[in-house]
């Protein structure tokens, strides 16, 4: 932390002024009955032959998500346990997408099914087609259609990661009953998100060093990563769409899902976080409404938070609230 940062104290107390569009839950019902009407059958072909990996079952996973569109991921399941399996649904951070089968190895080893979301856009399997009429600002993924928020980049990807927890029930071996929504940065934010929109559907959520929560402090204060395309896009559009950005912002802040989500949640931050400033995320924290809520804190990391050891802290979490394998 640097000597101006909030303190320790300050940041467990730290509960930010809301400004929650009076239509947020309607225009999130409306997004999602939209997607669920298109409709799209979630398909998973087994490719275990072509990755080389002994101990798990690989499936290269296509599901429906916004307006239909397919949508990638990778389905890894234990080979020696039994099903159904409790599953682990993770989002990528920004940039990153779904990767490879033998980069996400963790959890099937753990005994979980492991549901890995590819990225629209930013992964290499499922494009962003866009919405809109053209004029977006080209500085990234953070500025797209972020006129209105019916074009917004993030209204097609959150829409896409609650219709991987609903594809859940329909992929072979799993425990519909126990989903775990979970990612590190942007995943973070998209984990709160689904925690919030599909609740009736998550056991359990693990949100690290999140991204996509607080931006009018964001913006102001972190000192690197993302959010700067959106100080950009300010810097040359002040001041006539301030306030129409952060309008449109507010419909995907990841503090405003934080009050209506339930599941029960572990957090992570790391408190010389340059990208996500610790205040942006003990925001949420705070407001996070479900009653079993944890944060495990790194006083000396930047936006790796924990790396392994915040894995092992995450096992050790699930284990703890009964969603580990029987």
């Amino acid at each position: 932390m640097l000597p101006s940062d909030p303190t320790p104290d300050e940041l467990r107390s730290h509960r930010p002024e809301l400004s929650v569009p009076a239509d947020f839950d309607a225009f999130w019902q409306k997004t999602l009955a939209e997607a669920r009407a298109h409709g799209g059958a979630v398909r998973a072909e087994l490719v275990t032959g072509e990755h080389l990996l002994s101990t798990v079952e690989v499936y290269d996973v296509r599901f429906p998500g916004w307006n239909g569109e397919p949508v990638a991921a990778w389905l890894l399941r234990p080979r020696t346990a039994e099903g159904p399996l409790p599953v682990v649904v993770s989002y990528a951070g920004y940039s990153g997408g779904r990767g490879l089968p033998h980069d996400n190895l963790v959890w099937s080893a753990a005994g979980y099914a492991h549901l890995v979301v590819d990225t629209r856009g930013q992964g290499h399997a499922t494009p962003d087609r866009g919405e809109g009429d053209g004029t977006q600002w080209s500085g990234g993924f953070m500025t797209r259609g972020i006129d209105s928020p019916d074009t917004y980049y993030y209204r097609r990807f959150m829409t896409d990661c609650v219709r991987a927890v609903d594809a859940v029930a329909d992929l072979p071996g799993l425990d519909s009953g126990r989903v775990v929504v979970a990612g590190g940065s942007q995943g973070g934010g998209l984990t709160l998100a689904v925690a919030a929109l599909a609740p009736e559907k998550v056991a359990a959520a693990m949100v690290d060093v999140p991204f996509l929560c607080h931006y009018r402090e964001a913006t102001r204060t972190s000192l690197d990563g993302p959010y700067q395309e959106i100080v950009e896009y300010l810097r040359w559009h002040s001041p006539h769409r301030v306030e129409q950005t952060f309008a449109t912002l507010d419909y995907f802040d990841g503090v405003h899902f934080a009050t209506r989500a339930s599941a029960p949640v572990l957090f992570s931050v790391g408190l010389m976080d340059p990208v996500c400033p610790p205040a942006t995320v003990y925001a949420a924290f705070q407001l996070y409404a479900g009653a079993d809520r944890t944060m495990t804190v790194w006083p000396f990391a930047d936006h790796g938070g924990g790396h392994g050891r915040n894995t092992a802290a995450q096992l050790k979490w699930l284990h703890q609230r009964g969603t580990a394998q029987k």
